[in-house]
């Protein structure tokens, strides 16, 4: 009798405790996660054309449209609200070409899809300025440029005195230059709790004097403005690039298609070439993330050689590249002439990520 007992009760509890754990991975499997997956996105010729319009356009110079492609790679993220569950993590963890990173890695709390797509569309604009003035110097022409406003905080002390896009002359009486930003700031941060700061600034070329009370943020004073660049170009050009397409790390290819347009002959040699990489005002080049399914979409598109920021080579060599040549670059400087000899020769002597040549 105390067998069958026995006997019963594990029944019983295997009989409970089968649905339990069915319903507990039922949870898990349709429950969304924090997470965030990376796949390779589309690749677009920045020197061809985009809904049937030039994407590098240019008005004052002459233009040399001589063939080849040089492709922008990007990556497709899940959106910051949009849910991720078990099943699309183990399919991106298993793949060659996918990545999966936690969502606070990626985003900050409380980021919405809109803030996202905001953000990524002001840094696009700010890149295709910067790979413009890069690209102008590159060809020997002065650009000079001009420390502005790029944003205002709603609600801070800035808001409703200082707009986006005003020139700043002076800081509490220092003359603001591209190379004295910083101090600039410092001056704003040490302003005595409850003093104003005077800021000289231009707006639609009429000079004005404007007071701010700082606030502290953080412990810091601030009065709620980010600082950027703004270049009086020699001669007009424009990025004609989708709406739907954000982010700074196509400044490299966007300052190397303007170069090659601006320049006789073809810089590619009439061949595919990728790459990625945020451009600096110094013509530096800046890690980006998802470098792995850049590379993967460059190969799924048919480029051959692949420009890799030196700060994303360690990860690069660990990408699914098929053929793709890695090449290491620091400045767009020495992207143009890794370009050039490898258009001369496909087997010439590069910079490559991972050592060799």
């Amino acid at each position: 009798m105390k067998v069958a007992s026995s006997m019963t009760q594990r029944t019983l509890a295997g009989l409970v405790a089968v649905p339990l754990a069915v319903a507990l991975l039922v949870v898990a499997w349709a429950s969304p996660l924090p997470y965030v997956v990376y796949r390779p996105g589309p690749t677009l010729d920045v020197l061809g054309k985009d809904a049937g319009k030039e994407i590098v356009q240019v008005e004052g110079h002459p233009v040399y449209r001589d063939g080849g492609q040089l492709r922008m790679t990007t990556v497709s993220v899940t959106r910051p609200k949009t849910s991720v569950h078990l099943p699309e993590l183990l399919a991106a963890w298993v793949s060659k070409k996918d990545a999966v990173y936690p969502w606070d890695a990626v985003y900050q709390k409380g980021t919405t899809d809109r803030q996202s797509e905001q953000e990524g569309a002001l840094q696009m604009s700010t890149s295709q300025d910067t790979a413009t003035a890069v690209a102008m110097r590159e060809i020997g022409q002065k650009v000079p440029e001009n420390v502005t406003v790029g944003s205002v905080v709603k609600g801070s002390p800035a808001d409703g005195v200082l707009q986006a896009g005003d020139v700043v002359d002076s800081v509490d009486g220092l003359a603001v230059t591209p190379d004295n930003s910083d101090q600039a700031v410092k001056r704003i941060q040490q302003t005595a709790e409850g003093d104003t700061v005077t800021l000289v600034v231009t707006r639609d070329g009429k000079q004005r004097t404007v007071e701010v009370k700082p606030a502290k943020q953080d412990g810091v004073q601030r009065i709620g403005i980010g600082l950027g660049l703004d270049y009086d170009f020699p001669f007009d050009v424009r990025i004609n690039v989708g709406e739907d397409i954000g982010g700074p790390s196509a400044g490299l290819m966007f300052s190397l298609a303007i170069y090659d347009v601006l320049t006789p002959g073809s810089l590619t040699g009439g061949q595919p070439i990728a790459g990625t990489g945020e451009i600096e005002p110094d013509g530096s080049v800046g890690a980006i993330g998802g470098i792995q399914q850049k590379i993967a979409a460059s190969d799924r598109d048919g480029a051959r050689l692949f420009l890799v920021p030196k700060d994303n080579c360690d990860e690069a060599v660990g990408a699914a590249k098929g053929d793709v040549r890695l090449v290491k670059v620091s400045t767009m400087h020495d992207a143009v002439q890794s370009v050039e000899a490898w258009a001369k020769d496909h087997d010439a002597t590069l910079p490559t990520c991972g050592g060799g040549a």
